[in-house]
């Protein structure tokens, strides 16, 4: 009988994101037979009245339906952050399940995205180089394959397993030093056109408290690989300026697919195509008003890779 990932959630004070969340991830017909496991993060000592009531009305909204076939509540009374939360939740299930799928709570799936995830999960569950299947994928110009793989690991609704997790390092200095070393930095960059050694940089000056890049930075520097879908089975609604470190943009937005994509094995070789219609994208968008850009989105944008 084929066991399904446990999904998991992170919430914290965005009850109206975490409700549109839950609500597409119970369309998905896996969710029926499918574990969530919601974690939600606790009040800063500091926090004001208007931060606790969201707290608690997310509180109140993940208990509102029971989402999934089984649904595991762990709030924790202190505040941990995202990325600490992330790196702890991950690290707890992938250790008790094997594989995990994670979400954040401004994520809206595709009906058809638990079944992806699950899929990709099965079929690569032996390839070593496979590292990560990631839900989501930028609205190229160009059109992509059904599937397809990118060197590195991704963020976005995403899944993996124990033996890719391990790989996780949180020492960015480490990794920057190898990235370096080995003269990686423009492919890292995705052919200079995304600032990641930037952001690298800035985690380790403790500008940023980002999780995301020190994953992206462990799986790239083993050359494992992330699975991606040739269009969105993930939209992500939060880049509007009510996260604690998100801004305002419309440049991430995809209309999601809601049809379902057929695995089929392909070679387990990064795609360098899809790679440099990827980078063209990036190089249009920074182009746009590089400097203000930059700022703007650079520093505030990506919560994702933010705590």
């Amino acid at each position: 009988m084929r066991t399904l990932a446990p999904i998991i959630l992170f919430v914290f004070n965005r009850p109206e994101h975490t409700r549109k969340t839950l609500l597409s991830l119970k369309e998905n017909e896996l969710a029926k037979d499918s574990l969530l496991i919601i974690y939600v993060d606790g009040l800063k000592f500091n926090s004001t009245e208007e931060q606790k009531e969201r707290n608690e009305a997310v509180k109140k909204v993940i208990r509102e339906e029971v989402w999934c076939k089984e649904v595991v509540i762990i709030e924790s009374e202190n505040n941990k952050g995202l990325a600490k939360s992330i790196v702890d939740g991950v690290t707890e299930n992938v250790r008790k399940y094997g594989k995990v799928i994670v979400l954040e709570d401004d994520l809206i799936t595709d009906r058809f995205f638990l079944k992806f995830m699950n899929d990709g999960l099965d079929m690569y569950e032996f390839e070593d180089s496979v590292a990560c299947i990631s839900g989501y994928i930028y609205p190229v110009k160009n059109i992509l394959p059904n599937t397809f793989f990118i060197k590195g690991a991704d963020c976005w609704g995403w899944a993996t397993w124990e033996r890719s997790w391990n790989l996780y390092d949180d020492n960015g200095s480490r990794l920057l030093e190898q990235l370096e070393d080995k003269k990686l930095s423009f492919d890292f960059n995705f052919f200079n056109s995304y600032p990641y050694i930037d952001m690298l940089k800035d985690q380790i000056d403790k500008k940023n408290n980002s999780w995301a890049i020190l994953w992206y930075a462990s799986a790239y520097l083993r050359n494992k690989l992330t699975l991606y879908p040739g269009k969105s089975l993930i939209q992500n609604i939060g880049i509007d300026g009510s996260g604690i470190h998100s801004g305002e943009s419309n440049l991430f937005d995809v209309e999601i697919l809601n049809q379902e994509v057929i695995l089929e094995k392909i070679p387990v070789l990064e795609n360098v195509s899809a790679k440099k219609n990827i980078s063209e994208y990036f190089h249009v968008i920074f182009k746009v008003n590089k400097v203000t850009f930059l700022k703007r989105i650079y520093s505030k944008l990506i919560s994702k890779f933010i705590s």
